[in-house]
């Protein structure tokens, strides 16, 4: 594997038991910085394990930049091994359901027996304890669960998830930050300590000020299409060859807004003159608006309304957001290489450091690929490796 010295994380171990979508994304962080990963992963059995197919786009974005180690752990010669394992490592991360991780006695509490100093990161579909805790968690139940599908879609248009598994996601970015946390505390008390979220946490938390206009005033959001709740004109908008995003928030935005679109009228008009009438009669002020920019293409108003100072911007496919220039600008495609799948492209990360960059180092690993240089380096001798491949403890 290519060097990590001097990256942010190279001197922590990780090993992660993550799968699927919400651990992965929390232990690619954690790579993708340097850190050394081994990915422990059930020995082969011929099917397709629950992150979908190994040589597909979502895998080979997900687990790059890591080791792979087969093992058994409901075979004692497993566990033994993944002890092994834990007394020189730095953090651990599992989202299995909240009570697999103690049938398999890989439970913060048997891992701190062995190693002090481990961390633990947990994510669950609905929290380690409580009336749902044993409940399996997947995305759109913890969209739904927590909110977001009753403020997402078309007014009255009834509940509509969207369109990327935010609640894994978010999960994954929020443990990844608890055990970053976990790790700089651990500087000054020694001790390790269990980090834990959950999907439904992730999703409330993701709320954000959605949820706040509930838990204060006590008002309860609806879905608004493309309108933005509380500040209008923002949404979706024709022109003369597609559509365009503006975003107006605030007077004096608006002002110059209604004069870059060639319609200071709408400034003193009775029914938008005011942020609060603009939201009640938010249906007219964007028939009003559109009216105007249908009459010339995309490109002439994003230009022309952001020399005005009034955010405006494309409403791009995929292949468009990756063609754009500053997408290009900023590298958030990068390249891998795979010694089996040639070089093709995946997610870059969105952190930049100045003198410390990430780096995509290795393609996601073979199944096993790694797992007779880990055992050596454990100090298990050739014999001893050829019996646990022949037992299917690796």
């Amino acid at each position: 594997m290519t060097t990590t010295t001097g990256m942010p994380l190279s001197r922590f171990k990780v090993l992660d038991l993550t799968r699927v979508r919400a651990g992965p994304t929390c232990v690619r962080q954690l790579a993708d910085w340097g850190a050394d990963v081994i990915k422990v992963e059930s020995p082969p059995d011929g099917k397709e394990g629950l992150g979908g197919a190994r040589d597909g786009f979502d895998f080979q974005n997900l687990h790059r930049n890591k080791r792979s180690l087969t093992l058994n752990l409901k075979a004692p010669e497993g566990l033994e091994i993944f002890y092994k394992l834990v007394r020189e490592a730095d953090v651990v991360i599992e989202n299995y359901r909240a009570d697999v991780k103690h049938r398999l006695k890989i439970d913060y509490d048997s891992l701190a027996a062995i190693n002090p100093r481990i961390i633990l990161g947990s994510i669950s579909g609905f929290g380690q304890d409580g009336p749902y805790a044993d409940r399996p968690g997947f995305d759109q139940i913890a969209q739904g669960m927590g909110g977001l599908m009753s403020i997402t879609g078309e007014a009255d248009g009834g509940p509509m998830r969207v369109g990327i598994p935010v609640a894994d996601l978010c999960a994954g970015m929020f443990c990844a930050q608890g055990v970053l946390l976990a790790l700089l505390e651990r500087e000054t008390s020694g001790k390790g300590q269990w980090v834990t979220t959950s999907l439904l946490e992730a999703q409330i938390q993701m709320l954000d000020f959605q949820a706040a206009r509930y838990l204060k005033d006590g008002e309860v959001p609806k879905s608004a299409g493309n309108d933005h709740p509380t500040s209008i004109p923002t949404g979706v908008f024709k022109t003369a060859d597609g559509h365009i995003n503006i975003a107006v928030a605030g007077q004096a935005i608006y002002e110059r807004f209604c004069d870059a679109l060639g319609a200071p009228e709408l400034k003193s008009h009775p029914d938008f003159a005011t942020g609060p009438l603009r939201s009640r009669n938010r249906k007219a002020m964007n028939a009003a608006i559109d009216a105007k920019t249908q009459a010339r293409p995309s490109d002439y108003w994003i230009e022309h309304l952001n020399a005005a100072g009034c955010p405006a911007g494309p409403i791009y496919a995929m292949d468009q957001v990756f063609a754009d220039a500053q997408v290009k600008h900023v590298q958030m495609a990068t390249p891998v290489d795979h010694p089996r799948l040639g070089t093709f492209e995946i997610v870059n990360q969105a952190i930049k450091m100045s003198r410390t960059p990430s780096s995509i180092r290795t393609a996601t690993p073979e199944q096993g690929e790694h797992a007779d240089a880990i055992l050596q380096g454990l100090g298990y001798d050739a014999q001893t490796i050829a019996a646990f491949h022949a037992k299917n403890i690796i």
